[in-house]
């Protein structure tokens, strides 16, 4: 028997494993569905490396979104981390965490202690910022931040080119403000090795004999009995699927990410009664919200084709294969990630808070690595992503059968205040790139194209090529509401012992990356479950 039971070892799992067990007396044990993240593909940052993560079938679940009418019916690829320390694991490493106003709305929506002022200290916890401390960051945590210490010229370019349109430059999207644009902060170490949440915090806490990891290990349900939680049943998937049960004294935390979660509860009779009686699965509790405010930032990428050769490409010529090598030289440490530069911007001028993030890559590919010889030719791609959308999702099941991969509907710009925005966006990115900063750089805008002018065709465009860019959130959403999955304390309504704990009980997404602020709630996490 375990005192405490940790679904998923991703970003939130792996810190909540080390601060559960920082007390001996409290015995806790780690579940992940994947494999060990003891493998060069992850600690090694070199773009081949992240381009094979992101289409990994082992170390991705790789998941496909159903789209709706809007966006034609296709399937998007909605990539997740199936390893230890989760998506972190073979993310781009950008560290941002969010508006004020993000943290502040959460807490005006019922969310008592959710409020910026409340959760900064967690930010703060964490965190292992490589530049000076001060009141919004601190050195003293085991998550490093840092600066890149290498960028290609074009990055240079758009940093400069965003100024001369106009847009401010911003050091410290994570500070006092956050419109602007610089070089992103990334997680890596300063001898340039991802810092996902499994090397920041669970390789340290190995070593303790109250703490065991079990990889492989594929949760079938949670064992609820007379309304509380009482263990897990999983599948041993290194020994063909063995089902086996351990118990817990204390509590059942899930963290296994926003489709995961959702999955896991409704498999285990939490969830919407009419859902769960399709499948045949014995209702624990009538939950509607369970899988609902499925939430993610709709992106679009503008490609360019690069005349003077200064981009990061695959062709093995010596300026490449010189940069290449520089990942495995032990005297010269590269600390790097393609998508380097970027910040916020607001679509209009009428906007409160920036609402939509560009992030800029010097290499000209698709989404998600798709067509490998994309980057055979110098080139380089222009993220728009809105950050504050208003259409919601939902994850459903596929069936009763946990190995089943959930159906995910992303439902994109369901509500086209997002479109409407994103149009706005691809102008101001346009403007961006024909800034003089690369007068001597941009050939041709191959994507969209100079045949895509109008507010209709642009539309179009959106419409057609919009993609995931992987800030996936809020499917059991916390709150106070009837549709709320998890009290402000992240406890699951109806439930003794068992709570959530990751990015699906974010109530509305935060205008950043994911894996900042869902660190933060397992900080804050931990101090509630310890405390109580």
């Amino acid at each position: 028997m375990y005192d405490y039971i940790i679904i998923g070892g991703g970003s939130a799992g792996c810190l909540l494993a080390n601060r559960l067990s920082a007390n001996p007396k409290n015995k806790v044990c780690l579940l992940e569905a994947g494999p060990s993240d003891n493998t060069h593909w992850i600690h090694n940052c070199n773009p081949i490396n992240m381009l094979y993560l992101m289409n990994s079938k082992k170390y991705n679940w790789r998941n496909y979104a159903e789209g709706n009418a809007k966006t034609g019916k296709r399937k998007f690829y909605w990539p997740r981390g199936k390893t230890l320390g989760g998506s972190s694991a073979i993310n781009a490493m950008i560290y941002t965490r969010g508006h004020r106003s993000d943290f502040d709305h959460w807490a005006a929506l019922g969310n008592t202690g959710w409020d910026y002022d409340s959760i900064l200290p967690y930010f703060k916890k964490s965190q292992k910022q490589h530049r000076k401390p001060d009141f919004f960051h601190s050195n003293e945590g085991e998550m490093d931040v840092i600066d890149p210490n290498f960028h290609f010229a074009p990055s240079y370019a758009f940093v400069k080119a965003c100024q001369e349109a106009g847009i401010p430059k911003n050091s410290d999207i994570n500070g006092e403000k956050y419109e602007g644009v610089d070089f992103f902060q990334i997680n890596q170490t300063k001898e340039g090795k991802r810092c996902h949440s499994a090397a920041s915090f669970l390789t340290p806490a190995l070593s303790r004999k109250n703490l065991t990891v079990l990889t492989y290990a594929q949760v079938n349900k949670i064992i609820i009995e007379n309304g509380e939680a009482k263990g897990v049943e999983y599948f041993d998937l290194k020994k063909g699927k063995t089902l086996k049960t351990i118990t817990a004294n204390k509590e059942v935390i899930l963290s296994a990410g926003v489709i995961n979660s959702p999955q896991i509860l409704m498999l285990s009779g939490i969830g919407k009664a009419s859902e769960l009686a399709k499948h045949n699965i014995p209702l624990v509790k009538d939950l509607p919200g369970v899988g609902e405010n499925l939430q993610d930032h709709p992106d679009v990428i503008i490609r360019c084709s690069d005349k003077s050769n200064s981009s990061l490409t695959t062709v093995p010529k010596p300026s490449m294969l010189k940069f290449f090598a520089r990942f495995y030289r032990k005297s010269e440490h590269i600390v790097f990630t393609p998508t380097d530069a970027g910040g916020y911007i607001k679509s209009d001028a009428s906007v409160a808070v920036p609402d939509l993030q560009l992030q800029f890559a010097p290499i000209r590919m698709f989404p998600h690595g798709t067509k490998p010889l994309t980057p055979s030719k110098a080139g380089f791609v222009l993220h728009v992503c809105h950050m504050r959308p208003k259409s919601r999702g939902n994850i459903k099941l596929k069936s009763n059968n946990p190995l089943d991969a959930p159906i995910i509907n992303a439902n994109y710009f369901d509500n086209e205040f997002e479109l409407d925005a994103l149009v706005k966006g691809v102008k101001i990115a346009r403007e961006i790139l024909s800034q003089p900063a690369f007068s001597t750089m941009l050939k041709e805008e191959e994507m969209p194209g100079k045949n895509v002018v109008s507010d209709k065709e642009i539309r179009q465009f959106i419409l057609d090529r919009v993609e995931s860019v992987y800030h996936t959130a809020g499917s059991c959403k916390m709150g106070v509401d009837d549709m709320a999955v998890v009290d402000p304390e992240l406890k699951v309504y109806g439930i003794k012992n068992l709570r959530v704990v990751d990015s699906s009980i974010f109530p509305t997404i935060t205008g950043s990356n994911i894996h900042a602020p869902t660190v933060m709630i397992a900080e804050k996490a931990a101090d509630m479950i310890l405390n109580q």
